[in-house]
């Protein structure tokens, strides 16, 4: 295992990380997705990578929970990776939606509701690849972990 960045174990990270999130949400949102479909950042830059919206039912509170996601589109699937940047545990997305997997995604000015489900080891298996050539960074934030990262796979909801 690699040793992960010192700096980005720092306190104020996850502050800047949700404040950015916070703003990257209300932009999508306001915009239909013009602004903020795009993830330009580490691997992904110059030419950007897709961002969804999930939205998930907290597993405490109940309450709806939306995060922005880099994402695979595969037919009808969308593929989300719970990488935390490496961190020694799953983000709290995933773990909402382990407990209510019933959730919306927003690509664009398209919401969707879905359900979502863990990969099986096969289904992560032939993922992954594609997973790490839309953003190298998933293989760095994998090497930085001893767990292996949850890769989703969120279908449509049956009527």
């Amino acid at each position: 295992m690699k040793e992960r960045p010192k700096q980005l174990d720092s306190p104020v990270v996850p502050k800047i990380i949700k404040a950015m999130a916070r703003v990257h949400v209300w932009l999508f949102r306001k915009t239909k997705g013009r602004i903020g479909s795009k993830w330009r950042v580490g691997s992904a830059f110059p030419r950007g990578v897709p961002t969804c919206l999930l939205t998930t039912k907290g597993r405490v509170s109940g309450q709806p929970r939306t995060a922005p996601l880099l994402y695979l589109a595969d037919a009808d699937q969308v593929v989300l990776v719970a990488s935390q940047g490496g961190l020694p545990r799953d983000p709290q997305w995933y773990r909402n939606l382990v407990e209510h997997p019933d959730v919306v995604v927003q690509i664009g000015g398209d919401v969707r509701e879905m359900r979502a489900r863990t990969a099986r080891d096969d289904e992560r298996a032939k993922l992954w690849p594609r997973l790490v050539g839309l953003y190298r960074d998933f293989d760095t934030y994998q090497s930085w972990t001893d767990r292996v990262i949850p890769v989703v796979i969120c279908e449509p909801r049956q009527a």
